[in-house]
């Protein structure tokens, strides 16, 4: 009975909303999708990687040379590629997810509008589907960017972790 009441109420919420509120749950579930698919690399796979730049590393004789810093360079900057792998992708989420919430605004305010212009503008009952439209977008879109805002600072803490450790086992001692 929980389930069914709560749905119900979703629905409701989603449908005072308007069709833009149906867009940022779209944009939140794609832009959690990748933050949660960078986290799962960086728990697992990012590993493996950093140990392929090692091992690489460690099988040289000579690693002092001019040749041999550009390769310690190139081994840094592909684990460094792996690692912000879909991380524009993810700041470009959580920048438009606050658009999102202003097109909501004006789609519900081009409704209210409307019910204004067709009855006068007496007619409160009929406006506050156009200001319910105008308003629940925005903070969605607002708590849908912040959210991202978490998430993308907790995977850049890591990522650049993760960088700095296989710069400093990079050595050049021999």
């Amino acid at each position: 009975m929980f389930f069914v009441d709560t749905l119900a109420e979703m629905g409701k919420f989603m449908d005072s909303g308007g069709m833009v509120l149906w867009a940022i749950v779209v944009l939140l579930f794609f832009m959690w999708t990748l933050i949660f698919e960078r986290m799962w690399y960086l728990r697992s796979s990012v590993s493996l990687e950093v140990q392929s730049a090692l091992d690489a590393w460690e099988a040289r004789k000579e690693r002092k040379s001019k040749h041999a810093h550009q390769i310690r360079e190139k081994l840094i900057s592909e684990v460094s590629i792996e690692i912000d792998a879909n991380m524009m992708m993810i700041k470009t989420l959580v920048a438009i997810a606050p658009l999102f919430g202003l097109l909501g605004t004006v789609t519900g305010m081009i409704t209210v509008f409307d019910v204004m212009a067709f009855t006068g503008g007496g007619d409160a009952k009929a406006m506050a589907g156009g200001v319910s439209q105008a308003t629940i977008p925005t903070m969605s879109g607002m708590v849908a960017a912040l959210s991202g805002v978490f998430g993308m600072t907790y995977i850049e803490r890591v990522a650049e972790q993760e960088k700095h450790l296989l710069e400093d086992h990079l050595t050049m001692d021999h």
